[in-house]
């Protein structure tokens, strides 16, 4: 097959519109992010200038109403968009995923009219960042049982607890914060970091996204007014599933961003690398490995896009959610493969980082377990299949 067949494949059904804003994140990778990548992974930090280059480019707005200052985009743009991120690094295309998919895009749809103008403006142009901050040390998959609790206090509010692995969590201007409030209600509020008792420490020896900021969040105290209430009193778990569903697509395609990239490395690496008097590519069992990844991401991709097509008809994240669920499930366990296989295609070369798939292996490890784990994504379309809840 040729490059040209790749590019058609890649480009199938795809509209004008949605290949230009591809190629424009492509160029965006390529020149300022990829050629960086090794580099932020050692340091353990992204340069801080990459979110505003983001907001110039309208990659922090995308699909969020103009009149904030946001672009207008269809969803599969946004999912387009996230792919090539997730090519270049994993750690930048969080970035993206957590400020505009969890945060900007929930204050979008559930905020009121002076959030919308507090916030979006200054997230979309990479002013400000957004943090998701829902997962706590002692709840991950089971969100239900949090236990952050925020208190009534007159016409504010005072939150006590502690979240974990929040991304984004010591560069965000606001944490999008879900908070107990009755024994079987959570309600989210739009934190501003900056507020006393908050404090956000950084987590560091992480196996893969070193260059994303991860963090640890404990509240002490927070007051907030109710005005940063978003939406209603101990209806926030629903905002947060909803958001989630969303965010599934969106790490979905960072996934097969990845695997690309990871394939990319590897099919060039074996037609160039000769051993026994011949390229590496030559032997029937690298061209197994190389042919089981172009299927997993040809795969992984369809059903993103899929998925992403279907909520840009309208239907609803509740209606999506299982088509999320297998996309992320699928493209996540397919980056493992595909790295995996990339890795072995680069024999002991690939267990340095003056090669990258070993990078692209550890990042790739995290996809299977965050927004939802690989078993979580199984049990929920189990329920979809059989109508049965195995989770509780």
């Amino acid at each position: 097959m040729t490059s040209r067949d790749f590019v058609i494949s890649r480009d199938f059904g795809l509209t004008e519109t949605q290949r230009d804003i591809r190629a424009m994140a492509a160029d965006f990778v390529d020149r300022e992010i990829a050629p960086h990548a090794r580099e932020w992974d050692r340091a353990e930090r992204v340069d801080p200038g990459i979110p505003k280059r983001l907001g110039e480019l309208g990659f922090l707005g995308l699909t969020v109403p103009e009149r904030y200052g946001g672009v207008e985009a269809d969803l599969l743009s946004y999912v387009l968009v996230t792919e090539e991120l997730g090519r270049g690094d994993s750690s930048v295309r969080g970035i993206v995923s957590v400020s505009l998919g969890l945060v900007t895009k929930t204050i979008a749809a559930h905020g009121t009219e002076a959030q919308r103008e507090e916030w979006i403006p200054r997230l979309v142009s990479g002013d400000a960042l957004g943090c998701f901050a829902l997962t706590e040390p002692g709840t991950g998959s089971d969100a239900g049982s949090l236990t952050t609790r925020a208190t009534r206090d007159g016409d504010d509010w005072i939150i006590d607890g502690g979240k974990m692995f929040i991304t984004n969590g010591t560069v965000a201007d606001v944490a999008l914060t879900f908070a107990r409030t009755s024994e079987n209600g959570i309600t989210a509020f739009l934190v501003p970091t900056g507020t006393p008792g908050l404090t956000a420490t950084e987590i560091h020896g992480k196996l893969g996204l070193r260059g994303q900021a991860t963090a640890e969040l404990a509240f002490e105290g927070v007051r907030v007014p109710d005005s940063a209430r978003l939406g209603e009193v101990d209806r926030g778990l629903g905002i947060a599933l909803g958001a989630l569903s969303r965010g599934r697509i969106s790490v979905a395609a960072g996934a097969v961003g990845l695997a690309q990239a990871a394939l990319d490395a590897a099919v060039e690496y074996a037609t160039q690398r000769e051993q026994f008097g011949r390229p590496v590519a030559s032997f029937q069992l690298v061209q197994e490995l190389l042919a089981d990844s172009e299927v997993d991401i040809r795969a992984a991709r369809l059903l993103t896009h899929q998925v992403a097509r279907m909520a840009d008809a309208g239907v609803s994240p509740k209606e999506y959610a299982t088509d999320a669920s297998i996309a992320k499930y699928h493209a996540s366990e397919a980056a493992v493969r595909v790295s995996n296989n990339c890795l072995q295609t680069f024999g002991g070369y690939g267990f340095i980082d003056e090669y990258p798939v070993g990078k692209y292996l550890r990042d790739a490890r995290v996809l299977t377990l965050y927004e939802g784990t690989s078993q979580v994504q199984k049990l929920i379309i189990g329920r979809s299949l059989t109508g049965v809840n195995a989770m509780t």
